[in-house]
């Protein structure tokens, strides 16, 4: 792997397929009663989050714990940076500390990358702006072959708010190189400009492409980037319930899905929107497995990243 994770597009196919293989192996400590290795003990992995996330943050914080880092958290929130400092002044405070890693998520899509330009340190990417979201994209995929036992000419549609959806874009760069087939389902108005040259197929129709899909991934729509307070959404859709009428998944719509076919959600979701409370915690559901999986994933990145080349399971610290 490259020293930092910026991007899907930074993992070739066998990159992505070690992360997937070393998560497998580190999912064995969480069924162990004491759940922690030595592998990175003396490693300092900082958190650097100046958007609100408590799943990310804290899979990430659980994930560096469970490898025996020393964890720093810092939130934008009361700290320097809410007072005017700026992001190369906080790269250079982290350099001082001696960080030998940074999980920064930021509300700048780019602001991951300026980061590695100015630190020694691993810099992973756990979100930025509209950008990426390299490590949701990864456990995505873990999940996926955990559940339908391979990656390597899965269906998988991706439906919703494509166009402000980080997560969206990481998944279709990791799926396709991992040999999957994409199809992306939105309004027009949700969809990016330059999509076409995406490595995936457009369809407007979510009833026409549901029987040919194996995994259904719905996204939330991001009413906050959608203007000062979300005011906006009425230029991008007449209304919620006719979003959820065109787009939503509902029970009727489940039931026209392949026998294993699976529904994923990266979260928050807004259940009776884009989902439906029923579906969200059904038997096709794997929406509670990838939060679970999230921690494995992260793991194995950070372990990759800053751990050398011993054993990624050993004994219990």
């Amino acid at each position: 792997m490259k020293r930092h994770l910026l991007s899907a597009a930074d993992l070739s196919y066998d990159d992505a397929i070690l992360v997937l293989d070393t998560a497998e192996e580190l999912a064995q400590v969480s069924e162990r009663t004491i759940k922690k290795l030595p592998t990175l003990r003396g490693r300092t992995v900082v958190n650097l989050f100046f958007e609100d996330s408590t799943r990310t943050r804290t899979s990430f914080e659980l994930a560096a714990k469970r490898l025996s880092a020393d964890v720093i958290t810092f939130s934008a929130k009361g700290s320097s940076v809410s007072k005017g400092e700026t992001l190369k002044d906080t790269a250079l405070t982290l350099e001082a500390m001696g960080s030998d890693a940074v999980v920064v998520r930021h509300s700048w899509s780019g602001a991951p990358a300026n980061l590695a330009r100015w630190i020694r340190g691993s810099v992973v990417n756990a979100g930025d702006g509209t950008h990426e979201h390299p490590t949701q994209a990864l456990l995505d995929a873990y999940t996926m072959r955990r559940r339908l036992g391979r990656l390597e000419g899965l269906r998988v549609t991706i439906v919703g708010d494509i166009l402000h959806s980080r997560v969206a874009r990481s998944n279709v760069l990791l799926l396709s190189t991992l040999g999957a087939d994409v199809t992306l389902v939105a309004p027009p108005t949700l969809l990016p400009v330059g999509v076409g040259s995406w490595p995936a197929q457009v369809s407007y129709d979510l009833d026409a492409v549901l029987p040919k899909s194996d995994v259904v991934m719905m996204l939330r729509v991001q009413r906050e980037r959608m203007g000062p307070t979300g005011e906006q959404a009425a230029a991008y859709f007449p209304s919620a319930r006719e979003y959820s009428r065109r787009y939503g998944l509902d029970v009727r719509r489940v039931a026209t899905l392949a026998d294993e076919a699976i529904v994923m959600h990266p979260g928050p979701m807004v259940r009776g929107m884009e989902i439906a409370p029923e579906v969200a915690d059904g038997v096709r559901s794997t929406i509670v497995e990838q939060v679970a999986n999230g921690v494995s994933v992260r793991m194995a990145v950070l372990y990759l990243l800053l751990g050398g080349s011993d054993s990624a399971i050993g004994s219990p610290s």
